[in-house]
């Protein structure tokens, strides 16, 4: 089953809203973050990917009523972002700020049409060189924590201080609050988990093929969860964002996705194995604990059920491809934290939201 095209827009203003909306960007675009404010419903940061030092981040922003995406800032970003993120800020009670990745981690206040620059955090300050961040998290709970991962083989949780004094605007700071060997090479990617009040627990995948779970209370133990048989770099995790015993992790160059239960270590729960290439992107539902979305080389997204686990998931439930893509892989996927009918895809130099 394929996801339904949009409806023709020569049609009266009174039908079904579009399923599909699109947007180019003068780049080709690898990440991308839907916003969770309240009151910016369609907005979404996109980065650019150029192999060079100047790179760009663009907000753009959905007009509910011409249907279409509009460019709303656009800001210089040394070197590609490897990850965009919006500040988990449902109630809007914070500033408006957004984090990216690349040599360093910088924090931005987002504006129309300037998005100021905040901070940057940088932990190798008596050193010229840098080791390079590989992703990010911003914890949900407590907006003030920012986890990196890098190719130094660390972890660092960062503290803000985002000062939030309504009516007051506070300049935004960091500081390391604590910095940890997580494995025995590069770290790819981190996450937080929801577990035991969703502050303190993280997990990271690396070069070294493991995912290890840490807990900001005790850093003097970690539990490897699953190491790959074949020790293959595991390059993207994420936690199922309803029931913290599920995560997703996908290997390089590998066609399937393994969820794996933290209760049963080391043993996949499922693996999904319908794309017929390499897997680049995995999110879960924000609403639903059984349903999560890939993409891949193959210019798909697909959407999976895993309720009837441990059983075999066979099939995905929907499946998009993206006819524009023919040539370019699907390189990122993100499900919109509070458009829960929403996904969001990028490959090339679009981005496309499907409603799901």
């Amino acid at each position: 089953m394929s996801m339904p095209h949009s409806s023709s827009s020569t049609t009266s203003s009174s039908t079904k809203r579009k399923e599909i909306y699109k947007y180019q960007a003068q780049w080709p675009l690898y990440s991308m973050n839907w916003s969770v404010r309240p009151d910016k419903r369609f907005r979404l940061a996109l980065g650019s990917f150029v192999e060079e030092y100047n790179n760009k981040v663009q907000i753009i922003s959905l007009d509910e009523e011409t249907s279409e995406f509009s460019a709303k800032s656009t800001f210089d970003h040394p070197y590609p972002t490897t990850k965009i993120m919006w500040i988990p800020d449902s109630k809007g009670v914070y500033p408006d700020l957004l984090a990216t990745s690349g040599d360093y981690l910088r924090i931005w206040r987002a504006g129309e049409p300037y998005t100021l620059f905040e901070c940057v955090l940088n932990n190798n300050k008596n050193s010229d060189f840098c080791a390079p961040l590989t992703s990010f998290d911003w914890n949900e709970v407590d907006p003030n924590l920012i986890g990196t991962s890098s190719i130094d083989t660390t972890c660092t949780i960062w503290g803000l201080e985002t000062g939030q004094v309504m009516g007051r605007v506070n300049e935004v700071s960091g500081h390391v609050k604590t910095q940890l060997i997580a494995h025995d090479k590069e770290v790819y990617d981190i996450a937080f988990s929801r577990a035991g009040g969703g502050r303190d627990m993280f997990a990271s995948v690396g070069a070294d093929g493991s995912v290890r779970m840490f807990d900001l209370r005790h850093l003097e133990h970690s539990t490897i969860i699953y190491e790959d048989p074949q020790h293959t770099p595991l390059l993207r995790l994420a936690w199922n964002k309803q029931d913290p015993n599920y995560l997703a992790t996908i290997a390089m160059d590998a066609c399937e996705v393994i969820i794996l239960d933290v209760r049963v270590p080391c043993t996949p729960v499922a693996r999904l194995n319908n794309h017929r290439a390499c897997v680049n992107g995995i999110a879960w539902a924000p609403h639903s604990s059984c349903h999560i979305c890939t993409a891949g080389d193959d210019h798909q997204a697909l959407i999976w059920d895993i309720q009837q686990m441990p059983r075999a998931i066979e099939d995905p439930i929907l499946a998009y491809t993206a006819a524009e893509a023919a040539g370019s892989e699907v390189n990122q996927i993100q499900w919109g934290a509070t458009q829960p009918d929403w996904i969001a895809i990028c490959y090339n130099r679009h981005t496309e939201i499907l409603r799901v």
